[in-house]
């Protein structure tokens, strides 16, 4: 008995189009995410974790859609080969099994996963540098408060505690402790 052909597709934001992944590739079942490959914790890819069975075979467009840590990536083709599934990183052309006997796809894998995780740091690393040079111009003052601090301590002057507070006006309770810090 073959197995299915699953694609998993991923892109940071909601704005972003996976259409140029994986396209080409005729998929018995395609999952689609939406959501920053920082961890693991994304429920798109959990989905198609418990979806995976012996024979199937895991088209995903390149490592940096699956993981951007040497960790993670290690964990997650563990995790598919270890349920029989063959993985495949088509842009890399990059094959992996459940005996994972080929020392340069290895060797590949933790060097481009290497890159891909160095990719992400440089990039936020010159993120918070242009939030730093727009905070010294004056041009960043952060996000906009969402509910203000007298708001807080009116709800806290009435007996709620902190936690109750915070549920309450749909707040953490971090910015509850922060305006009753503040005043």
């Amino acid at each position: 008995m073959s197995g299915k052909k699953i694609g998993y597709l991923r892109v940071s934001t909601l704005l972003q189009n996976e259409e140029r992944q994986l396209s080409g590739i005729e998929l018995d079942k395609e999952f689609v995410e939406k959501a920053s490959a920082r961890d693991t914790n994304r429920p798109v890819l959990k989905t198609m974790l418990d979806f995976i069975r012996e024979g199937d075979e895991v088209y995903i467009h390149d490592i940096s859609r699956l993981a951007r840590n040497i960790s993670d990536l290690h964990s997650l083709v563990e995790t598919i080969t270890g349920k029989g599934a063959v993985l495949k990183f088509v842009k890399e052309n990059l094959t992996f099994t459940s005996d994972r006997n080929d020392p340069m796809s290895e060797l590949l894998l933790n060097l481009l996963g290497s890159v891909y995780a160095f990719e992400r740091q440089i990039l936020l690393e010159r993120q918070r540098e242009g939030v730093q040079i727009a905070k010294q111009a004056g041009k960043y003052t952060g996000r906009k408060k969402t509910i203000d601090t007298g708001e807080i301590l009116r709800t806290l002057e009435s007996g709620l505690s902190m936690r109750k507070t915070a549920e309450e006006l749909g707040i953490s309770l971090s910015s509850v402790q922060r305006a009753k810090k503040a005043a």
